[in-house]
């Protein structure tokens, strides 16, 4: 997961990102950490809170339309 990647390059903290989606901060942090893995809907969440498509949280290369 990208989660934590995309967040700093954001320059978002764990708990503005926790805001932005909706989510709690403990849960956020065991996400990132790998300790849980999220739903789709907890996903697009998060995605929509980072301004990215779902898939760049999960595959880092599909980044745009030319990704295959």
């Amino acid at each position: 997961m990208q989660i934590r990647r995309v967040r700093e390059e954001r320059d978002y903290s764990l708990e503005q990102l926790a805001e932005r989606s909706g989510l709690s901060f403990r849960g956020l942090i065991y996400i990132e950490h790998g300790q849980r893995n999220p739903s789709v809907l907890t996903l697009v969440d998060i995605a929509a809170a980072l301004d990215v498509a779902p898939g760049e949280l999960i595959n880092p290369l599909a980044d745009g339309p030319s990704a295959s």
